[in-house]
């Protein structure tokens, strides 16, 4: 009887502690790459305290993706990693390309701040106010991609993952990435954002999106009224229009709830995610295609 005892009072506590372990990881992990990255910004070092957090997170979830997976099925290789890889770094360089241009064409705030913009306010206000504003074009950009046929086969790069984890972060078509830097980051420059923020908008849209692709097991709770999380991200990934075309938000779910496309049922979303129509293998196939399905329609 003593046994019995001992062991059900084990259960109880195990199962409260992965709980606590699944509602803690999600803001942790936010949060130690916000203290990392406030660290750096303070001392001087913002790029190389980025990396820091950035590659930390990475290996951090690579880690705790095998330990805790949501999908166990998702560990297994999909012959993807390179061409994710290559999406990633091309994608960054387009993210790269984009803050010259501004700095040339002198609309990159970066070196005072603009007449227009609030740069008395704290610094965490400043922020919020920016993630708002970027969010906006984010989600139109999002939502754009997805109910206007000249934009999905460039989207359709990225929603062709057969898994959902932290390395296919990056896996975006570099015009639906550049597309997206034109619907977000153009107001938050002209109106002379300090280059502190900016930095500052870019690295958390960094950190969210790599914890919103992990595949680890957590709950975010109230979290999902407020920011993108995985646990409405999955259902973003749905091969039902249903379900896929919502939770469109990058780092906010603010205009979701605005608009009605927050989703989150109270069931295990879907295993089997993807696309409905076929995407080439290789990542040279994945740049050339959407180009060529255009190239079709219009015969």
């Amino acid at each position: 009887m003593e046994y019995r005892e001992s062991a059900r009072t084990r259960l109880h506590w195990r199962h409260h502690l992965d709980r606590l372990r699944q509602y803690a990881l999600w803001p942790v992990l936010f949060a130690s790459c916000l203290a990392i990255t406030a660290s750096a910004m303070a001392s001087g070092h913002t790029v190389l305290g980025f990396n820091i957090s950035y590659f930390g997170l990475g290996i951090a979830l690579f880690l705790l993706e095998r330990r805790w997976p949501f999908e166990r099925t998702w560990l297994s290789n999909d012959g993807q990693m390179v061409a994710d890889f290559a999406h990633t770094a091309l994608t960054k360089g387009a993210v790269q390309i984009w803050v010259v241009v501004s700095l040339v064409f002198g609309l990159g705030g970066g070196l005072t701040a603009g007449r227009y913009w609030p740069a008395s306010w704290p610094m965490a206000l400043q922020v919020t106010l920016a993630l708002v504003a970027v969010e906006a074009g984010l989600y139109a950009a999002h939502r754009l991609s997805h109910e206007w046929p000249l934009m999905w086969p460039f989207h359709a790069v990225h929603h062709s993952v057969r898994r959902l984890w932290f390395w296919n972060t990056g896996r975006f078509h570099f015009v639906d990435t550049l597309i997206k830097i034109v619907f977000s980051m153009p107001l938050l420059l002209l109106v002379g954002a300090p280059s502190e923020v900016v930095n500052w908008v870019s690295a958390i849209t960094a950190y969210i999106g790599m914890l919103t692709h992990c595949n680890l097991d957590l709950r975010c709770g109230a979290l999902n009224y407020v920011f993108n999380t995985p646990e409405l991200h999955r259902w973003h990934h749905s091969r039902l229009p249903e379900e896929g075309n919502r939770n469109y938000g990058e780092n906010l779910m603010l205009w979701d709830l605005m608009f009605g496309t927050w989703f989150l049922p109270q069931r295990r979303p879907p295993l089997d995610i993807g696309i409905n129509t076929p995407m080439a293998d290789s990542f040279r196939g994945q740049l050339l295609q959407p180009f060529r399905d255009l190239a079709r329609r219009r015969d």
